[in-house]
């Protein structure tokens, strides 16, 4: 059996972690979870009203993901999860599930508040996109992970990826290529 492989695709809102993880999960025959759906209501509803979250709101949604990412590891299943991760005591929580890689998806402030302004199925409005960079912290070097622009197409991003990481494809996915 192969040891199971966890990349969390991370970076403010509206960098394209959904687009992005989508296409890497298909293209290696991963599990996919969206880390919005671990948000309590609670955190939808302040992020909605244009509050950021702050570390305690953080926590439970973080531990969710930490927690589902452990469950799939011991099933031997490997996952892409999208998730903000934005400082590194986020993403520290997050490697406790085992094993667990970024890829950091990194853009200038106008790109991103360009895409927010245009989406309209999201509960994360643009107001809060300066919050989201103000918090962020970039992975240091002793953090398992890389940055790749956005600038890119979906497709050499996930690319970038997957090369930059190693990321290798599931068994099943491996034989629908065949």
């Amino acid at each position: 059996m192969t040891t199971a492989q966890h990349v969390i695709v991370m970076g403010v809102a509206g960098s394209g972690k959904s687009s992005v993880a989508t296409l890497l999960a298909e293209q290696l025959g991963w599990v996919l979870a969206e880390g919005d759906e671990f948000h309590p209501q609670a955190n939808i509803d302040k992020m909605s009203a244009g509050q950021p979250l702050d570390d305690d709101d953080r926590q439970p949604f973080l531990e969710a993901i930490r927690d589902w990412v452990r469950a799939k590891g011991a099933e031997g299943v490997s996952t892409i999860v999208t998730c903000s991760a934005l400082k590194r005591s986020y993403r520290d929580v997050l490697r406790e599930a085992g094993p667990v890689r970024f890829a950091h998806l990194t853009g200038d402030v106008d790109t991103i508040s360009e895409r927010m302004e245009k989406r309209t199925d999201h509960f994360m409005p643009p107001s809060l996109l300066a919050s989201q960079f103000a918090t962020l912290e970039q992975l240091d070097d002793d953090e398992d992970g890389m940055a790749v622009s956005i600038d890119g197409t979906l497709e050499e991003i996930t690319g970038t990826i997957v090369e930059s990481l190693r990321l290798e494809a599931s068994p099943a996915a491996d034989a629908r290529e065949s």
